[in-house]
């Protein structure tokens, strides 16, 4: 059932979202870098969580014992995804642009 579930709302939720508009400059702002971030948090975040869930499982932690350990991940998974967006990403894609997509 909850297959179900979701194969019928993440196509919803991403047809509300790809369907709206940015008001002002502040939320098409936050919009930009949560898609330029979207990638790198994709990409990075498999490890860390399973470092987390490894550790936690290992120790037998209790929430108490593990919460700071997972607000802690959290925020690491931003500054790792935000460092690999701005020391790789955003580097990559301005070369193949200037190779590939540049007119001379």
């Amino acid at each position: 059932r909850k297959k179900i579930e979701i194969a019928v709302m993440f196509p919803i939720i991403v047809l509300i979202g790809a369907g709206s508009k940015t008001t002002d400059k502040r939320s098409a702002r936050w919009c930009e870098t949560l898609g330029n971030l979207s990638y790198p948090l994709y990409i990075t975040h498999y490890p860390l969580v399973y470092i987390y869930t490894a550790w936690a499982f290992n120790r037998q932690a209790t929430l108490a014992e593990g919460l700071p350990y997972m607000l802690l991940t959290f925020v690491g998974e931003f500054a790792l995804a935000y460092a690999c967006l701005k020391c790789y990403d955003l580097p990559v894609r301005k070369w193949l642009t200037e190779r590939f997509l540049k007119k001379k």
